[in-house]
C-alpha cells in the first residue's frame, strides 16, 4: 500500500527513547492536533524529529487509524500536562541508536519542506508537533537516518 501522507512528529529525544523502550509500538500527537490526527491512516509514513539536538531518530509506518487515549506515555513535553492523546500504532522501519541520530544540520539545505523559510531561519520548519512533508523529503530523511545507523554500527563494530 502506498503511503497517502508523510508525517513529521516533533518531540524530545527523551520521548523517542521512551518509545524505544516500549518497542516503538505507538506514536502520538499533542492534544491540539486532532484535525491532523484524523487524517492519519494505515500505510502513512512517519519521521521522528528530536528537538534540542536537531536530529532525526527514525522512520515508521502507521498500522492503525488514530484513537484517543488518556494514559501518560511521554512525559517530556514543553506543555505542562500534555499527554499526546491522539495515538496510532506504528511499525518502525529504521531507528538510530541512542545518541547517534541523523543531524539535520548536515543536510537541511536538501529538505524541500524547509525551503518555505529564509535560509537563516530553517529551524522554523520544526516549530510545532506535527508537519506534513513531501514524499521526496521522507525518502531523503529516511536515507540519512539509515546512513547514521550504519555509521554508528561501523564505529561500534
Amino acid at each position: 500500500m502506498a503511503a497517502k501522507n508523510y508525517w513529521m512528529l516533533v518531540s524530545s529525544a527523551e520521548n523517542f527513547e521512551i518509545s524505544r523502550s516500549r518497542g516503538f509500538d505507538v506514536a502520538g500527537m499533542k492534544s491540539r492536533h486532532e484535525k491532523k490526527a484524523i487524517n492519519v491512516q494505515p500505510g502513512d509514513k512517519v519521521l521522528f524529529y528530536l528537538t534540542k539536538i536537531m536530529a532525526f531518530g527514525g522512520a515508521a509506518e502507521v498500522t492503525s487509524p488514530y484513537r484517543v487515549e488518556k494514559s501518560v506515555i511521554w512525559p517530556c513535553s514543553s506543555r505542562k500536562g500534555e499527554i499526546y492523546p491522539f495515538r496510532f500504532d506504528i511499525e518502525m522501519e529504521t531507528a538510530c541508536e541512542p545518541g547517534a541520530y541523523a543531524s539535520v544540520k548536515e543536510f537541511y539545505e536538501q529538505v524541500e519542506y524547509l525551503k518555505k523559510w529564509p535560509a537563516p531561519h530553517w529551524r522554523l520548519g520544526f516549530q510545532g508537533n506535527v508537519h506534513l512533508l513531501p514524499r521526496e523529503d521522507y525518502v531523503l530523511i529516511k536515507k540519512k537516518v539509515n546512513a547514521a545507523k550504519r555509521q554508528a554500527a561501523k564505529v561500534a563494530g
